[in-house]
């Protein structure tokens, strides 16, 4: 982005910065009263796993929000991160064997993708296998349309729901899909569903979800019924707290272990002030249904200015646009120089495919983090600029 604009004086020092995911919303109050009433325990180390208490929250908003039965998911099926984005980019490291099938190994990824997904697959020696998600599917990969060798080598695979950029939800059906596929072919399937909680009308779905419907079709492991399967979710967008770097993965006790045994050796844990602040969080839902109402608001602004253009659609979840304009970098130059706008070119969350074409070359992305008085405006000019 730098290189992009680094040419080009802002048409608007005051602009602004809409190529950031950053919640610029209130903070829950709750979460900074608890972690100056727990200040005094940042002296001790926390322990890798969690403390029950933060235990039983993610646990009991999990078997809550997806329908799971009470108690399910304890402590073997649940490991902490500082942020979801290091455990993406970790979990490459006990999922991914130097060789399978004979060759290299594969991670699948939806293209566009959450840049750490490809870390996770470099870092392990794995090559990073992009599966395009455009509109003509629904903006989803068809992960089911990969050749059987493809799959065969496959030792890790991400879906993102709801899809980032693009505001997309995967199906109960899709997602089971994706399940057999990786129970199949033996590699693991990674649900991130960190812009879960954020929607406009109906809730996504989860994979964990997924799994227990299987189950109960009289599919897979009644006493693994996360076999192969696990999910990230993060505070970060529902409680609008990036900077508290509070997360969690949950699901296959078996690949959970191996993750807490990688962090016994090389993570950093949840500050004990942190894992309380976050279970209280996890547990209390006012703040984020306040959160959505916020958005929702915002996508009735984007409707305003942007229907019938830019191929512009309300985003199902997230609190991004993903907008058609021809020439993602050209727009992106073009907002920066007369109105100080700063996007995202497309083109830098995709990579080209085996046909030599990036998917989002043609696409801007924005997001809708701040406030309205800042965004009604911004918008308006995008909609008159471009």
């Amino acid at each position: 982005m730098r290189a992009l604009l680094n040419d080009i004086e802002s048409g608007d020092p005051g602009g602004l910065n809409m190529s950031l995911g950053e919640p610029q919303h209130e903070i829950p109050e709750f979460v900074a009263e608890i972690l100056y009433q727990e200040r005094a325990s940042y002296h001790k180390y926390p322990p890798v796993a969690g403390t029950p208490d933060w235990q039983q929250a993610v646990g009991g908003w999990l078997e809550r929000r997806f329908g799971l039965d009470e108690g399910m998911l304890g402590a073997d099926h649940l490991v902490p991160l500082c942020g979801s984005r290091e455990g993406l980019f970790a979990i490459g490291f006990v999922t991914i064997d130097r060789q399978k099938a004979g060759g290299v190994p594969l991670v699948l990824m939806p293209n566009p993708f959450y840049q750490p997904y490809a870390g996770a697959a470099i870092a392990a020696n794995a090559e990073p296998f992009y599966v395009n998600a455009e509109a003509e599917n629904g903006f989803l990969p068809d992960y089911e349309a990969l050749p059987e060798e493809v799959l065969e080598r496959t030792a890790l695979c991400f879906i993102c729901n709801p899809a980032n950029p693009q505001g997309s939800f995967a199906s109960l059906d899709y997602l089971k899909k994706a399940i057999r596929l990786a129970r199949k072919y033996d590699f693991v399937l990674v649900g991130d569903e960190c812009y879960s909680e954020i929607y406009d009308a109906e809730a996504p779905v989860g994979i964990l979800q997924a799994c227990m419907e299987l189950v109960s079709a009289g599919e897979g492991d009644p006493e693994n019924p996360f076999d192969h399967v696990v999910c990230f979710n993060s505070l970060s967008k529902r409680s609008n707290l990036a900077g508290l770097r509070s997360a969690f993965m949950a699901g296959d006790p078996v690949i959970a272990a191996e993750c807490r045994r990688l962090r016994n050796y090389g993570g950093s844990p949840l500050p004990l002030p942190v894992d309380a602040a976050s279970a209280a969080a996890w547990r209390d839902e006012e703040h984020v249904i306040a959160n959505r109402a916020l958005y929702r608001r915002k996508f009735d602004l984007a409707e305003k200015y942007l229907a019938g253009r830019f191929d512009f659609s309300r985003p199902s979840g997230g609190f991004c646009l993903w907008l058609r304009v021809g020439d993602g970098e050209q727009a992106a130059r073009a907002l920066w120089r007369e109105a100080g706008i700063k996007v995202l070119p497309g083109a830098y969350l995709a990579r080209e495919d085996r046909n030599g074409v990036n998917p989002g070359a043609g696409y801007i992305r924005l997001t809708l983090v701040h406030g309205e008085e800042l965004l009604e405006p911004a918008l308006a000019k995008i909609a008159t600029i471009l």
